[in-house]
């Protein structure tokens, strides 16, 4: 049997948790609705990220009347629907220190809930009409609020190989929403072979290769409570999966560049087009 995908999951509100679907339309940012709206401080507008507020991650964004709409749920806070407006009130904000706006603030409903739920000052705001920034790596491709690329993949394999690592020093299994992927793939050979596949057709949609997807602090945050939940497992990751030329931060994963839009279905089969050796791309920014 050959490699399938697994799963797909698309994040609306970047930062914020994720919805799995069955099937999903894939333009050159990514998947459809994939981090689309983005909550930024309401004071500089800089970005909001697990990494400083772990408390995103169970926060429930649920798209509406076909993205009109957005249902904005947290445990022991009262859920808000608010209208998508894509016409809102132009806001600056920056993602990393670089501006990328002014992008359509979201009103004052979304605004007053996210502040409660923080406990800060917070904006919502959507991507503005035809919006798109450059992306890095091998194919760089177009990207919308994610960090840095389209899609991000991830196999089961290498999840069982990880999780087998941690079991073997005693520790507890991590799930695969730890690492936020967009394509979870069934079937690889062998752990990571997701980092060796410079191209690849799946469901009439062709990615290419960008980077090895670099891991910060998101892995250690309970996908589902929001708490940090650490040492694992960035501590197991960082005994075999250091990458050198990247200052020696871990990795996990793969990230990709849309080279040809379609629409992707659980259970496709993917086709490999290429495989490399993943070697790093000199080409880097220093603030990915």
């Amino acid at each position: 049997m050959g490699i399938t995908v697994q799963s797909l999951t698309y994040y609306p509100v970047k930062g914020c948790a994720g919805t799995a679907v069955e099937s999903a339309r894939v333009g050159t940012t990514g998947l459809e609705h994939d981090r689309t709206f983005m909550v930024v401080d309401a004071v500089d507008g800089s970005f909001r990220s697990q990494r400083k507020t772990p408390a995103m991650a169970a926060v429930r964004p649920e798209l509406l009347d076909g993205g009109r709409r957005m249902r904005l749920s947290a445990h022991g806070v009262e859920s808000v629907v608010v209208e998508v407006d894509p016409e809102g009130e132009p806001r600056p904000v920056s993602l990393f220190d670089k501006p990328v706006g002014p992008c359509p603030d979201q009103g004052e409903d979304a605004a007053e809930w996210f502040s409660q739920v923080f406990g800060a000052k917070s904006r919502l705001v959507r991507v503005p009409r035809g919006f798109d920034r450059d992306g890095w790596g091998e194919t760089p491709g177009k990207v919308a609020f994610a960090d840095a690329h389209a899609v991000l993949v991830v196999s089961q394999a290498s999840l069982d190989g990880l999780n087998a690592r941690i079991e073997a020093a005693g520790g507890k299994p991590v799930p695969m929403d730890r690492f936020r992927a967009n394509i979870v793939l069934d079937g690889c050979a062998e752990p990571h072979d997701e980092d060796l596949m410079r191209r690849l057709e799946v469901g009439g949609v062709q990615l290419a290769h960008s980077v090895r997807a670099l891991r910060c602090s998101v892995p250690l945050v309970d996908q589902r409570t929001g708490l940090r939940d650490g040492p694992e497992p960035v501590r197991t990751l960082a005994t075999y999966r250091r990458e050198p030329a990247y200052d020696n931060k871990v990795s996990f994963g793969a990230k990709a560049a849309v080279v040809r839009q379609g629409t992707l279905t659980v259970g496709d089969p993917v086709h490999v087009e290429r495989y490399g050796n993943g070697a790093p791309d000199p080409r880097r920014p220093a603030s990915p």
